[in-house]
């Protein structure tokens, strides 16, 4: 009985050795067949360039290199995220596989079929990794278009040896102590004051076309009265730090960062917009970010290539080469600034000082109006008498071809 089992035990080891090698002969299984494709990716060219790290093809080659199922060929190309619409929608099909583009021409790229939806963890991390305002930025309709990598704001820069930190969160604190510049005639900025109030754009987050534009009733006319008093405090000046030599503070983006430091030296400051008597300021919001053409041959037979790739170029770790070889502000809410006190002040803004600018085509009906309430409250012919008529004017400007 015991002879019988050992032999029985040894009949079962052979056969599974030999199940195991795969063959009876001996001879190693071939290895699978990488999948050889080639990609094409567009981006700005600064990001290409040898004086910056040529960052779009360093983090191209690391994603290959952590992709070994994929032998992968790159093709890069030069387009701007400004004219990303123009190029791409020319003919979706010749153009790039995954590409950079500003936010606010999502519509545009979809109606040419030219901007993939995504989904799944792809989401989940953009979801995870930025704010809620980041991620309303390339969203369109209930679903995101877009892995965000680069913010697109205003904030505020100030004069330290001026305002304390306490100062800045308040603008009637400011407004006692010094100079404070503020693009009241611009209506990519005086919207902030209404949306601190109440009013909207195409709802309250706006995605809804049907609302219009709501800068109408007490909650509007209570924000043009507070404005016809901020024109005429002697301590508030519209525009910017161009605007004169003593200028204390002043409401900008990144791209006027090289002005403040020429204006305040060492005594440089820079943080969210602060809150006013009527609420917190809050700024018009995009991103730039990376999308996926779903007209190309990859992604016909390869989506999740093109996928992939555009999730790697707008994640933490290319957002942080980024920062790390062109100082480029991140949205991805782990991304390591160090000190960088522009970076902080756009995390912020996003958070608590922002809304997304509206991805609706009736947007074109609010700039109109919105600056001509600017210019009028600086000339000084919008007044206390008249700020419910002229309020109520411009709402049913904004509103002239918005289908209810």
């Amino acid at each position: 009985m015991k002879k019988l089992l050992a032999l029985c035990l040894a009949v079962l080891m052979t056969l599974s050795l030999a199940a195991c090698s795969g063959n009876s002969g001996g001879e190693d299984k071939p290895a699978e067949e990488k999948t050889a494709v080639t990609v094409t990716v567009w981006s700005p060219q600064e990001d290409q360039s040898e004086d910056n790290g040529k960052w779009l093809q360093t983090m191209c080659e690391k994603f290959a290199a952590a992709h070994p199922e994929w032998e992968i060929t790159f093709n890069y190309g030069v387009c701007s995220e400004g004219d990303a619409k123009t190029n791409v929608t020319t003919d979706p099909a010749a153009a790039a596989d995954v590409y950079m583009y500003a936010n606010d021409q999502i519509p545009d790229l979809l109606k040419a079929g030219a901007l993939a939806e995504l989904g799944g963890s792809v989401v989940e991390t953009i979801k995870k990794n930025n704010s809620e305002t980041t991620v309303n930025t390339v969203t369109y309709n209930g679903s995101v278009y877009g892995v965000p990598y680069m913010p697109n704001t205003w904030f505020m820069y100030y004069d330290k040896s001026v305002f304390t930190e306490d100062d800045v969160k308040s603008l009637e604190a400011m407004l006692e102590k010094g100079k404070v510049a503020f693009p009241l005639s611009n209506s990519w900025y005086i919207a902030s004051f209404y949306v601190a109030n109440g009013c909207t754009l195409f709802g309250p987050d706006g995605g809804d076309a049907a609302s219009g534009l709501d800068f109408s009733g007490d909650k509007a006319v209570a924000v043009t009265d507070y404005l016809v008093d901020l024109v005429a405090n002697p301590n508030f000046v519209d525009g910017d730090v161009s605007t004169g030599t003593d200028i204390n503070a002043f409401f900008s983006g990144n791209w006027d960062y090289q002005k403040a430091l020429d204006a305040f030296g060492d005594n440089i400051g820079v943080c969210a917009a602060p809150a006013y008597s009527l609420g917190q300021l809050k700024a018009f919001a995009g991103t730039k970010a990376v999308g996926v053409n779903p007209q190309t041959a990859l992604y016909a037979e390869h989506p999740e290539i093109a996928v992939a790739l555009a999730a790697y170029l707008g994640g933490t770790e290319a957002q942080q080469t980024h920062f790390d070889l062109r100082e480029q502000l991140p949205t991805d809410n782990n991304v390591n600034v160090g000190n960088n006190a522009v970076a902080k002040a756009i995390v912020d803004t996003m958070s608590y000082a922002s809304i997304v600018q509206p991805l609706q085509a009736d947007m074109g009906n609010y700039w109109g109006p919105a600056e001509s309430m600017g210019k009028e409250l600086v000339a000084g012919t919008v007044t206390h008498a008249n700020a419910a008529e002229k309020t109520e004017a411009m709402n049913a400007a904004m509103n002239s071809s918005v289908v209810q």
